[in-house]
């Protein structure tokens, strides 16, 4: 095979390890930011005064920039290449982050709302080209486990951040709450106030960081990846429909994967106060449900695929999803809330399973068109937690998470539908 023949090329001479752990910096960023969330929707909803349902308002409007930008961004990259690409994303991030000062200041809603849009919109660029990217940067039969890696960065942040969050916007969570029931209308206007300030500090130093990194980020050297137009049209024509149709499922097991990893991580500090947990113990919880992600990403980058192929985890952790889904439904209390963080466990191998069969025998443009499609599928996050929401207020918290059922069901067929 020569050179011409080739469509996609990575420019690799100084090896995979140094590329792969710049990439697993950008996946730590990722989780930063993205698992915050479970702790911005209960501090946001006593700051703005939130009904639950509006509250996860916040998970919409960080994610659904996925299905929005998700074009727009393939088509940036098009003109740019991935590293710019890159660059460009994490500026966006950083703007979005800046807009929490005068939200907090204000302490209005809809402009936190818009500042998470952002924040969502620049990390939709810097995902479609790492994505790729990384399922691209070695053999394909070991995709699944290098995405595992980048999983565990980011599963790691995720662990982290509610923690470290919450111990600076919501320290004395529960005196603060008995203090507010105290207060006068005017009083408690004020002292919310003073709530909504203390998120502006943090993301101040989210703002510096993520500049600090698109400026370093020029002076990486990270190899480019190369789409030769030369080959496009052929590339295009050698698609097969199957392979074609692994588009619209791809996006459809993308959807379902993260709306129940969304769910599984953001509703479980309110599902706590649901049980009657305290908030001081509840605003934590995400921090279980995604070190359980974090260890099922560690055994699947050490047994893919040397004990176990990618496409098998995918299938049993489906099935273990179902059942654990089931126990948070029927179980009382404290068991259920254990089966729910557990769930992370299950989650943590569909998404790096996904993608390999996806773009299974892609290339040239269809390839940049395919990742874009697959990134839309990320709305999962914004639409699904709605529809909890939705649930748990016309019926109950608990009997909210049957939405999450179908989910796996689908990604088994998708299992299927990858085996013919």
């Amino acid at each position: 095979m020569t050179e011409k023949d080739i469509s996609i090329s990575l420019r690799l001479s100084r090896g995979y390890a140094r590329p792969i752990t710049i990439i697993g910096g950008f996946f730590f960023i990722f989780g930063f930011l993205t698992w915050v969330n479970g702790t911005l929707i209960p501090y946001l909803r006593i700051a703005c005064e939130l009904e639950e349902w509006q509250a996860y308002l916040v998970a919409f409007a960080f994610y659904i920039s996925y299905t929005i930008m998700a074009i727009p961004s393939g088509k940036l990259l098009q003109r740019t290449g991935m590293i710019n690409g890159m660059r460009i994303g994490l500026v966006v991030m950083a703007f979005g982050c800046a807009l929490f000062i005068p939200a907090a200041l204000m302490r209005l809603y809809p402009i936190f709302l818009t500042g998470l849009f952002i924040v969502g919109a620049g990390m939709t660029l810097l995902q479609t080209a790492v994505n790729p990217y990384i399922t691209l940067l070695g053999p394909p039969d070991r995709a699944a486990q290098r995405i595992s890696l980048m999983g565990i960065c980011n599963k790691f942040a995720g662990v982290i951040a509610p923690i470290v969050l919450s111990s600076i916007i919501l320290s004395n969570a529960d005196s603060l709450m008995a203090e507010l029931q105290t207060l006068s209308p005017s009083q408690k206007s004020l002292r919310l106030d003073d709530l909504a300030y203390e998120v502006v500090l943090p993301y101040c130093g989210l703002t510096v960081i993520l500049l600090i990194i698109a400026y370093a980020l020029k002076y990486a050297h990270l190899p480019e990846l190369q789409v030769e137009s030369s080959s496009d049209i052929t590339a295009e024509k050698s698609v097969t429909h199957q392979q074609t149709l692994n588009f619209p499922l791809g996006f459809m097991a993308i959807f379902c994967t993260v709306g129940v990893e969304v769910i599984a991580g953001d509703t479980i500090s309110n599902y706590g106060l649901y049980h009657h947990l305290s908030l001081d113990v509840a605003k934590g919880l995400t921090s279980y449900t995604l070190a359980a992600m974090m260890f099922g990403y560690v055994l699947g980058s050490v047994f893919i695929p040397k004990f176990i192929s990618q496409e098998s985890a995918f299938l049993y952790s489906n099935i273990l999803a179902i059942m654990l889904a089931f126990l948070v439904i029927f179980l009382p209390g404290t068991l259920s809330l254990v089966c729910l963080a557990l769930l992370g466990f299950a989650n943590a191998l569909l998404w790096p399973a996904i993608w390999p069969q996806a773009l299974r025998g892609l290339k040239g443009k269809t390839l940049s068109r395919a990742s874009a499609i697959l990134i839309m599928g990320i709305a999962g996050g914004a639409i699904l937690p709605l529809i909890y929401g939705w649930i748990a207020h016309h019926s109950n918290n608990q009997v909210a998470y049957l939405v999450i059922i179908p989910c796996y069901v689908f990604n088994i067929y998708y299992w299927l539908y990858g085996k013919r």
